[in-house]
């Protein structure tokens, strides 16, 4: 016969499945971490220019650690550092705004007859009349 008494068991149980879960706990903040300082280093690497966004997986991320606004400690310096090691992976321009162009030109159209008041279709039809 064991010395175990079956609620000592349960509480052996219990323990080793707390002890689990914790573990499972860390493992999952740590992968949290990680995503969240690789998002910022995506937002920061966008805003100094980065060209190719497969260039972060030169970076080594294991000593970045997030602050208490959720940014990552010292990332700026670290796209400056990362810029003048790998010029290649960065625009000529280091603008944080977004590059959009203007939209293209278009030729002037007439104004249709339903966009007018009476007014400015009976001054229209006139100067059309006139014109034949």
């Amino acid at each position: 016969m064991t010395d175990e008494t079956p609620a000592s068991a349960e509480a052996l149980a219990a323990d080793a499945l707390d002890a689990a879960l914790a573990e499972r706990v860390a493992e999952l903040e740590a992968k949290l971490q990680l995503r969240l300082v690789r998002a910022e280093l995506k937002a920061h690497a966008i805003r100094a220019g980065m060209v190719d966004l497969d260039g972060l997986k030169l970076v080594d991320t294991t000593g970045l650690t997030l602050n208490d606004q959720d940014e990552v400690d010292g990332a700026d310096q670290l796209m400056n550092n990362l810029r003048r090691a790998k010029p290649w992976l960065f625009g000529a321009s280091t603008s944080s705004t977004s590059s959009a162009a203007a939209p293209p030109a278009q030729a002037p159209r007439a104004k249709l007859a339903t966009e007018m008041t009476d007014a400015e279709w009976q001054a229209s039809r006139a100067e059309m009349l006139r014109r034949l």
